[in-house]
């Protein structure tokens, strides 16, 4: 019966080997017990480890190795939280999660778990002020602007720069609308972004963090049909390859979002920064990160005949330059028009729209960023922006 012990010798073989694969599967980080001393979560839980294990409708969390669970889940395997049934957030969300049993099938629902009173580390709008063109400006650097960020997309032909934007928490970064021609049908995965990038064509590795965009949220209402890019605003959801977000640093930071509906008086000098043409009707991008110091204007001028009329609406700021000498151009879409209340830097505008760069009475537009507070709170699932 020699061949017995030779079948149990194979099969104890085949067990540590699908043993040593699931460690492998499931890292010991992963398979670790609960922390009992953690009672909430930070930015979108990524690292949460806490014991609770029930959604917020009282409802027990299912095992995430189980067999049923299995079937469904939408992380990758080889990234599930391990043998265990706490909430934990694998996939990016909002906030932690788990899978629960209903009436209908498994589902996916959010945990009932407290956000942490202040995420460590971060405060918006801080910035380097020595200095070192958007048209008619000048040329920047990234630390007087560390918010900046650089949105490509990828194609078999490369990768092709996009658009401007701003991180507003270590994880988001907000942009316009308009950048995204197939709406709803944009690919995230095709889309990279870009923190620290003092030039388009260059990299700087001590500067610069390069990352993924795991989802892309573009505003309902988002209308072009009367040419104006009305509600012209988008969302980003960013991580590094090892599924970490922004790190701060000199040239890596936050910038604060203004209160809902908080409005800046006529005149207040205000900056735009941008990698698009630096004149109107060249063919290429600026290279180098340019910024622009421009004024607001009251909307009542803004919307009168002699300038847009009504193309403007309320969910939309003016600025130009006195002289109408600077101005946003094509290829700074997206990007920040931030301006410095009580010694921190807020984002008021995003980088729209406008007839032309730098043409007089035609100023440069942007997406009014206190309009959508409320809107940037409920798609990322922050408690607070600042």
């Amino acid at each position: 019966m020699a061949w017995l012990g030779l079948l149990s010798l194979i099969l104890a073989l085949a067990a540590l080997t699908v043993c040593r694969a699931q460690r492998r599967l499931f890292p010991s980080s992963l398979r670790e017990k609960s922390d009992e001393s953690v009672s909430c979560f930070e930015g979108i839980g990524l690292h949460y480890r806490g014991p609770v294990s029930k959604s917020v409708s009282g409802r027990e969390c299912l095992e995430w190795d189980s067999e049923s669970v299995r079937e469904i889940r939408v992380y990758p395997r080889n990234l599930g939280p391990g043998r265990h049934d706490h909430c934990r957030n694998p996939d990016y969300s909002r906030r932690p999660w788990c899978y629960v049993q209903t009436a209908f099938g498994i589902v996916k629902e959010d945990c009932d778990i407290p956000r942490c009173a202040k995420d460590h580390g971060w405060q918006c709008g801080q910035r380097e002020e020595r200095s070192m063109k958007v048209v008619g400006g000048a040329l920047s650097a990234v630390e007087r602007h560390p918010w900046m960020a650089a949105v490509f997309s990828r194609s078999s032909c490369g990768r092709t720069f996009t658009c401007g934007g701003s991180l507003i928490s270590p994880c988001w970064v907000l942009t316009a609308a308009h950048c995204f021609p197939d709406g709803a049908q944009t690919r995230p995965y095709k889309l990279s972004v870009f923190l620290g990038k003092n030039a388009i064509n260059e990299t700087d590795v001590q500067r610069e963090q390069e990352f993924r965009v795991s989802e892309l949220f573009i505003h309902e209402h988002f209308n072009n049909t009367d040419g104006n890019y009305n509600n012209d605003i988008a969302l980003l959801k960013i991580h590094s390859p090892d599924s970490c977000c922004a790190k701060e640093s000199s040239s890596v930071k936050t910038v604060c979002i203004p209160e809902a509906h908080q409005s800046l008086s006529d005149g207040t000098s205000c900056e735009v920064t941008g990698y698009g043409r630096e004149q109107e009707g060249l063919w290429y991008y600026s290279q180098y990160l340019r910024e622009a110091k421009v004024s607001m204007l009251s909307q009542d001028l803004c919307s009168s005949k002699a300038y847009y009329g009504n193309k403007i609406t309320d969910n939309m700021l003016c600025a130009a330059s006195p002289d109408w000498s600077v101005d946003a151009c094509k290829g700074d879409s997206g990007g920040p028009l931030v301006c410095r209340v009580r010694e921190r830097v807020f984002l008021f505008g995003v980088v729209s729209w406008g007839e032309g760069c730098s043409r007089p009475f035609h100023p440069g537009v942007y997406a009014k960023v206190s309009n959508y507070q409320r809107w940037i709170l409920e798609k990322t699932g922050l408690s607070s922006l600042g």
